[in-house]
């Protein structure tokens, strides 16, 4: 079945919770996360990051607990609890962080800032940023492989 599911504005970014049944969506221009119904495919919660920042990239835990978005020209990423949708806090990491992703081991956080032209590396326990790494010209995307 195809669906055309309604949120909010400039869709960015969806990442499903670990049992399928839930779609989050990043909404840039509304600094907010929609949550889906993946069954009823429709919008069960909206939960406000901050209308100031352009939520972007998201990375989530496989435990489905937390969730970690990047809010590009807003320089941050920002924590939120699962299912609760509670900003827990943030970080400022670098020039537009646009992609993100979680180490196998879920203890680092990986992002991609676009024209700061690197990549920070977040130790997830402490909120902290352990390492900038030089990467190419304005990077949108980060990736990690388990093995």
């Amino acid at each position: 079945m195809v669906k055309v599911v309604k949120v909010l504005l400039r869709p960015r970014n969806v990442v499903f919770s670990p049992d399928g049944s839930r779609a989050y969506v990043a909404n840039e221009n509304s600094g907010a996360i929609s949550v889906i119904d993946t069954v009823k495919l429709e919008v069960i919660d909206t939960f406000n990051v901050d209308e100031k920042l352009k939520t972007m990239g998201m990375a989530m835990t496989r435990d489905g607990s937390h969730l970690f978005i990047t809010t590009g020209r807003g320089k941050k990423v920002v924590f939120m609890d699962l299912p609760s949708g509670k900003v827990s806090g943030s970080l400022e990491v670098g020039d537009r962080p646009w992609g993100i992703t979680l180490s196998p081991d879920e203890k680092l956080l990986f992002t991609a800032n676009g024209p700061s032209n690197d990549a920070s590396v977040i130790d997830v326990a402490t909120r902290k940023i352990v390492k900038k790494i030089k990467v190419g010209d304005r990077p949108w995307g980060v990736i990690t492989l388990s093995r």
